[in-house]
């Protein structure tokens, strides 16, 4: 019997930090669909797995622009005690989970959710985060990570009682010294449906996982009009210089 996948697109309605960012347009096409490209490479690569895209949203805007161009992603109207910004990511793929289930009738084996405003992911990215949960049972969760360019042990910092303080206490003086550290980069997660169905802290580090690793240049969160220009430049360079970036952009819609 081939295994069942529910894959998530969630985006809420405005943005207190960066206005409407998931309804942009990212070097000239709309930012979700380069989600939505790297979706569907994904699904081609794997044709025995059953595959639901599924977009989470408030935004008619949203909605018209995802599923004007791809009809085959089911609408879920994302409820009001889901939208505000203390609401854990979990609880809103537990409700796509959830409700997809009740429409389907039958349970999935996992749930993926690729992030829109991180359009510089590879269709290796998402199927090699997927490939690494099937292949370890022992794990509820892979995410997406770069190698972290600043690290906790050395040369970060946080302020307390008007002071600079070590984040973690240690004696580290050389980077090379320091355990490796991670930026988790909310490109990619693949969860298997159990840790979902039972998780009620609303907290990933409750699952046990592991991260696949992504190249550190492609990720960057944006969160403002400069976030995004300066995204725009790396994907130019990208989409030139590697056919792997170059092809979720061609295969848009």
């Amino acid at each position: 019997m081939a295994e069942r996948m529910i894959v998530t697109v969630c985006g809420r309605a405005g943005s207190k930090g960066f206005k409407n960012k998931n309804l942009k347009t990212f070097c000239a096409k709309p930012l979700v669909h380069y989600t939505l490209s790297a979706v569907e490479l994904f699904v081609k690569q794997r044709p025995d797995l059953e595959v639901d895209l599924v977009l989470n949203t408030d935004s008619g805007l949203l909605r018209d622009l995802v599923c004007g161009v791809y009809p085959e992603a089911t609408h879920l109207q994302r409820p009001a005690a889901l939208g505000g910004d203390s609401v854990p990511k979990l609880a809103v793929f537990q409700h796509s989970l959830q409700v997809m289930e009740e429409k389907r009738g039958k349970p999935y084996d996992y749930l993926m959710d690729l992030d829109i405003t991180s359009p510089l992911r590879t269709a290796a990215d998402v199927y090699g985060c997927y490939d690494m949960l099937r292949e370890r049972p022992e794990l509820d969760l892979v995410m997406s990570a770069v190698k972290s360019r600043r690290n906790p042990y050395m040369n970060m910092a946080q302020r307390e009682d008007g002071r600079a303080r070590q984040v973690i206490k240690s004696t580290v003086v050389a980077r090379q010294q320091a355990p490796q550290c991670y930026d988790l980069n909310a490109s990619i997660y693949v969860f298997r449906r159990a840790f979902l169905a039972e998780n009620s802290s609303g907290l990933i580090w409750d699952a046990a996982c592991d991260l696949y690793e992504m190249l550190d240049t492609a990720v960057l969160d944006i969160d403002s009009e400069e976030d995004f220009q300066l995204m725009e430049i790396i994907a130019r360079h990208l989409y030139a210089a590697r056919p792997d970036f170059a092809e979720v952009r061609e295969n848009i819609r």
